[in-house]
């Protein structure tokens, strides 16, 4: 009786220590990959945005341009904080705060806290299938127009019977 006294919960403490170490890894013994949820929280606030508000401009103009903030103060209410934070399987997690201060109701500065990535770089960033992007463009060369055959014209029918136009009932009753 008195070993399998001291033998369950020695198991117990390996067990619950295996278990801890399988959330800290990515993968268990290389074959299992756990599902990891996608963040994404606050406004992306990229470089095109932050160069189209100006000092000057009105609140809604600037709502307009970089969406509503995240956090507005109600002690604070001349700040607007733009927080951008994602974390995605695959690509490296990214944080961004964008602070724009206004003037009663007139923008007095914006303050993007460094360099923000243009929209191109941001969605290359998070982009996790790059290899797919990789496709044909949909749209056809001047040279390679010039090179499609000419399209056949249709024969023309003798008499062609007149097309009358088709008349529906009306959508609501009068």
């Amino acid at each position: 009786m008195r070993p399998t006294f001291f033998a369950i919960p020695l198991i117990s403490i390996f067990a619950l220590t295996g278990c801890a170490s399988l959330q800290s890894s990515d993968n268990f013994l290389g074959v299992i990959t756990p599902y990891r949820v996608e963040v994404v929280q606050g406004n992306v606030v990229t470089k095109e945005q932050i160069d189209a508000v100006k000092p000057g401009m009105a609140r809604q103009q600037v709502r307009d341009i970089l969406g509503s903030p995240l956090l507005t103060d109600v002690f604070h209410a001349d700040r607007w904080d733009y927080v951008f934070t994602i974390r995605r399987q695959g690509a490296e997690p990214q944080a961004r705060r964008v602070v724009a201060l206004f003037d009663g109701d007139k923008l007095k500065s914006v303050d993007g806290g460094g360099d923000l990535p243009a929209e191109r770089e941001f969605v290359a960033s998070i982009d996790t299938f790059k290899t797919a992007r990789n496709a044909a463009p949909l749209a056809l060369t001047e040279a390679q127009l010039k090179a499609l055959p000419a399209p056949v014209k249709p024969p023309e029918t003798q008499a062609a019977a007149p097309v009358t136009p088709r008349s529906y009932p009306p959508l609501e009753p009068r």
